[in-house]
């Protein structure tokens, strides 16, 4: 064999090497990051059926949202789940008497949780300061849109709250909404912490679900393999505290 025979040989079996290693790293890549994404997608099926519900003492002129059932009283009880049929109605207990519900505050969403990979969760808190009176809401309420919020599941992560204007008395509260981005594909559950703070001088509740610019109201809410069986709740300011018996978290299997 001549010196160029040989070197031409040479060269088809590096070009084979090179072609049969870019062909190796191609498919490596593949296989990586395709069944990672599939598994993610797959692990979140069905709808999140997010469930609304608000409260008000007249005698206080005090409202408050509940979205779990809260650990230590299923008056305030919600239908908060993940199932293969969409909602359409909200479910909530009856109050305590005092606290009644407020059907045209209650809200349902049935979000679809395979549309996306984001769950984004958009709370929106509202504020009277003639009465010192506020609530939150999750979810658009069913019979007024105007304390609207944006959650949704997307491919694209939201992080700033889209809320409604209020009506004019009632205002939206910017230090006290928030939005998290839930990548749905981190883990098996999502952990909806629910945290209720109550102020005796003000005679008001506050419920918080996402961490908001205040972070003395922060909450656990998260994705997870593992499934939270204690809220995860900020101190309050030293006026509004933490009340553990209306504050709960809610793990719901995303498969």
């Amino acid at each position: 064999m001549t010196r160029r025979t040989v070197s031409r040989a040479w060269r088809l079996v590096l070009s084979a090497t090179a072609g049969l290693c870019a062909f190796t790293a191609t498919a490596s890549t593949a296989t990586a990051s395709s069944p990672e994404r599939d598994a993610g997608r797959a692990a979140a099926s069905g709808y999140l059926n997010l469930h609304q519900c608000s409260y008000y003492a007249s005698s206080l002129d005090d409202h408050f949202s509940t979205f779990v059932t809260p650990s230590g009283d299923g008056r305030y009880s919600t239908g908060t789940k993940r199932s293969t049929t969409a909602d359409t109605t909200a479910v909530c207990g009856p109050g305590n008497g005092n606290h009644v519900p407020v059907p045209i505050l209650h809200g349902v969403k049935a979000l679809p949780l395979a549309s996306g990979r984001y769950l984004n969760l958009q709370q929106c808190d509202y504020y009277r300061s003639a009465s010192t009176d506020r609530f939150t809401t999750l979810v658009t309420p069913s019979g007024d849109g105007r304390y609207s919020t944006g959650t949704a599941v997307s491919d694209t992560p939201v992080t700033s709250p889209a809320c409604g204007p209020g009506n004019g008395s009632h205002v939206p509260n910017p230090g006290l909404s928030g939005a998290v981005a839930l990548d749905l594909t981190a883990g098996r559950y999502l952990n909806l912490h629910q945290c209720v703070y109550y102020s005796e001088r003000l005679a008001s509740h506050l419920t918080s679900v996402v961490t908001a610019p205040d972070t003395r109201y922060r909450t656990g809410t998260k994705v997870s393999d593992t499934a939270d069986s204690s809220p995860s709740c900020g101190p309050g300011n030293g006026d509004y505290v933490l009340i553990p018996l209306l504050s709960a978290v809610k793990s719901i299997s995303l498969s």
